[in-house]
């Protein structure tokens, strides 16, 4: 087995968190692993620690975090040229407070054995990557683009982690303030052969589940799955965020639902937040293109 690059990526706000890599660190001693470890300093240095280790020619890079995680190393990854990106594989030991991502295959933060044992397996596969241009910017995802009221949502849970310093106490305060805070922002998307130009709350583009928004994505099929969500009343927001939970979201009546493999066409976002893989990364000020590199990366899942 050759030698692991592994890059550990501590909860914020979490106590005592080294006594998660320790649990992990004695699963991969047991079962032999080989591997070198960083910790990251924060989600920012991830995509440095990432590239460090492929120019030093480590192959299998193991991050142990969560879907922003995840997000930073892949996009150093394809940075740094076809050449890495084709000899690198990605693992995944979920580590945040989303892992969509790794709950798609199958990969629990509370079973770690199993995760470890997927690991050493060493099963890869190909799977599509999404691409979002915005001008000059381009941001690459395994698991959604959001733009409007969600990807607010994850700038109100960054601000106010900041204010609280408690991970749970900030997504439950982001959950309340969504419930008041029911913007819209007038867009122009065309998918497939659909123009919508309306006021809409949400936008989700999946590659993946997308936090349930785009619940029937599938990363390996070479298609994008988009969600448009209008404005709904109060109740029907409730309704909303219970079908959300339930898994039965897209029945919901003020959800558009489309699959394509297209590029996707967004103009006219009136300054709509944006979000990559649970990343907040600004608000749109130039459109967005989307659209899918299938089989693009390597990534290893469950036998």
């Amino acid at each position: 087995m050759e030698r692991w690059g592994i890059i550990y990526c501590p909860k914020q706000g979490i106590r005592r968190s080294h006594k998660r890599w320790e649990h992990i660190r004695e699963l991969l001693t047991g079962r032999g692993v080989e591997y070198d470890f960083v910790q990251s300093e924060g989600l920012q240095s991830v995509k440095r620690l990432t590239q460090m280790l492929c120019n030093n020619g480590y192959t299998t890079i193991v991050i142990v975090g969560g879907d922003s995680a995840l997000n930073q190393a892949l996009n150093g990854i394809i940075e740094l040229g076809d050449s890495i990106r084709n000899s690198v594989t990605l693992g995944i030991i979920p580590n945040g407070r989303g892992n969509d991502f790794a709950t798609f295959w199958g990969l629990d933060e509370k079973n770690d054995d199993f995760t470890v044992e997927t690991l050493c397996k060493a099963r890869t596969r190909h799977v599509d990557v999404g691409v979002c241009k915005e001008g000059e910017n381009t941001h690459y995802f395994l698991n959604c683009v959001n733009i409007g009221l969600v990807a607010n949502i994850m700038d109100l849970k960054y601000k106010t982690r900041r204010l609280l310093g408690l991970s749970v106490l900030s997504y439950l305060s982001s959950m309340f303030l969504l419930i008041f805070q029911r913007r819209e922002w007038r867009m122009k998307l065309a998918v497939n052969e659909t123009t919508i130009e309306r006021k809409v709350m949400t936008v989700c583009i999946g590659n993946a589940r997308g936090y349930g928004l785009t619940p029937s994505a599938v990363p390996y099929n070479g298609y994008l799955d988009v969600s448009v969500v209008s404005h709904p009343e109060l109740t029907q927001l409730a309704n909303g965020l219970w079908m959300l939970l339930t898994g039965r979201f897209l029945n919901h009546r003020n959800v558009a639902a489309y699959r394509t493999e297209r590029t996707i066409s967004l103009d006219d976002v009136q300054n709509a937040p944006l979000s990559v893989d649970g990343r907040y990364v600004g608000t749109v000020e130039t459109g967005l293109h989307i659209s899918l590199m299938p089989e693009f990366i390597n990534i290893i899942i469950p036998a």
